[in-house]
């Protein structure tokens, strides 16, 4: 073998033998962020698993419905009594503190006074449903059946029973918390129409 053989195997095992730049990888793809991936699943589908939230509802109507969750299940004692040890701290809320007798306003009214913003002008509490409706009224916190939908927090009133609204389906079925339903307090459905009802009272 030449010289100028050598030499040019030497040159060509070198060049092979030379590290080569590394492959360039493709652009990284930017990553999506997740905010963006669920609004994007929400658009084409709706979110899957969740209800929706019912709308609105007053700060006083929150704390209303955080005191009466609580209450869900007291029951008279005993039955068809209209009274109990708790029945009876209800109508405490009322000016009076009458006797045992029919107590959805005593409960709405003691709801109401847990709340800080107890029924009436002077915040007597009332003990029949036509005086919370009339109040309401005249105090222009009454909305009629038929007006806005209710939102969660008000009460809702038909005739002789009152309650409270927990909250509204995304079908417009209105769901209860009431005292003195089948003697104790329960919760209820209703259809859009609550029922019934003749109207509602918002406060706060």
């Amino acid at each position: 073998m030449s010289l100028e053989s050598a030499l040019a195997r030497i040159s060509l095992l070198q060049t092979a033998l030379q590290p080569q730049p590394p492959a360039q990888a493709p652009p990284a793809a930017t990553a999506t962020p997740f905010s963006t991936l669920v609004q994007q699943a929400g658009a084409s589908t709706g979110p899957v698993g969740l209800v929706p939230a019912s709308p609105g509802g007053t700060p006083a109507g929150q704390a209303m419905l955080n005191a009466v969750r609580n209450e869900v299940g007291v029951a008279e004692q005993p039955p068809g009594s209209n009274d109990a040890p708790r029945i009876a701290q209800y109508r405490q809320a009322t000016a009076g503190a009458p006797g045992p007798g029919p107590w959805c306003a005593y409960f709405v009214s003691w709801a109401a006074r847990t709340a800080g913003v107890p029924l009436g002008d002077s915040g007597q509490g009332f003990g029949r449903v036509d005086d919370v409706y009339a109040w309401a009224q005249r105090a222009g916190k009454a909305i009629p059946a038929g007006g806005a939908p209710p939102q969660p927090g008000d009460l809702i009133v038909w005739d002789e029973h009152i309650g409270i609204v927990e909250s509204v389906g995304p079908d417009g079925s209105i769901n209860t918390i009431e005292g003195n339903s089948s003697d104790r307090v329960s919760r209820r459905t209703y259809g859009s129409d609550g029922g019934g009802a003749i109207g509602y009272v918002r406060l706060g």
